[in-house]
């Protein structure tokens, strides 16, 4: 496994691996990886010959009051990780080679950017889509692939490759929970004891609304009873909680199909997100 730290080491090795006739897949990363990580790194090596890694805590989409600074950054210990998964190249830039001096390129898309995550984070999916179509054009990525658990991001990345015509596909990956149910994340290293005792109120309320749309509940039923749910946990603050149509991210009033339960909710001082689709 190489660990390179430019655009032209990357695009050299790909191109190489392409003339070799191997398909590429794509892990972006901001690093600190986990569980949920690895999963997407294994089904990259399944699925394709040649796969990279990006660890790259991209400033962009971090609004000023947000954890840039002190989000976790332990590259020795992810490509420890990652040699021991088979990947071929870790991409580990610095933000001056990613924005360079004079930089002002954008990829803004509509829609699916302007509500929820959004709405409370004004500057973050251009971030995201910038970055992300960056990479897309570093690695010429087959396929890249990302989890489930940022269901938003997820549609937005998908938006973004189809309205501007990528050939990179996107693969969606599961998400990936430890034992007790809590969804993996980079950001759970923020918890204390208590408030990842309290962050489980999350899957169980989830698990709720489930078995309560099996049972024909209403929708407002079912946001009753999950906004209950995390509400009986003091150490929770509630962001959002919506039901949505799986595609638009669009709030829905009546039973439909595809409808998804996406939680934004804070233990203490850290935003967890989750989600399930009904």
């Amino acid at each position: 496994m190489k660990v390179f730290n430019t655009v032209k080491e990357v695009r050299e090795a790909v191109a190489a691996a392409k003339a070799r006739g191997k398909s590429v897949g794509f892990v972006p990363t901001m690093g600190a990886l986990h569980e949920g990580h690895m999963t997407l790194v294994r089904t990259s090596r399944a699925m394709c010959d040649f796969t990279v890694v990006s660890v790259f805590v991209n400033p962009t989409q971090f609004g000023p009051t947000e954890d840039f600074d002190k989000y976790p950054r332990t590259l020795d210990a992810d490509a420890e990780k990652c040699e021991k998964e088979g990947v071929d190249v870790i991409f580990a830039p610095a933000p001056s080679e990613m924005y360079p001096e004079g930089y002002d390129g954008w990829v803004t898309v509509g829609g699916v950017t302007e509500v929820l995550e959004g709405e409370a984070r004004p500057t973050h999916f251009r971030g995201v889509t910038t970055v992300c179509t960056k990479l897309f054009n570093i690695t010429g990525a087959d396929k890249a692939f990302f989890g489930r658990k940022d269901y938003q991001q997820l549609c937005v990345i998908k938006k973004t490759v189809r309205d501007l015509n990528m050939s990179v596909e996107i693969v969606p990956v599961d998400i990936v929970r430890d034992v007790d149910g809590l969804a993996l994340s980079s950001r759970n290293k923020y918890l204390s004891g208590d408030e990842r005792k309290a962050a489980l109120c999350l899957s169980r309320s989830l698990n709720i609304a489930k078995d309560m749309y099996k049972e024909g509940a209403d929708l407002a039923a079912i946001k009753e009873a999950v906004t209950k749910e995390i509400e009986s946990e003091p150490l929770m603050k509630i962001d959002y909680v919506a039901l949505v149509d799986g595609d638009t991210l669009r709030e829905v009033t009546a039973e439909s199909e595809g409808v998804v339960l996406l939680l934004a909710a804070y233990a203490g001082s850290t935003r967890l997100i989750d989600n399930t689709l009904l």
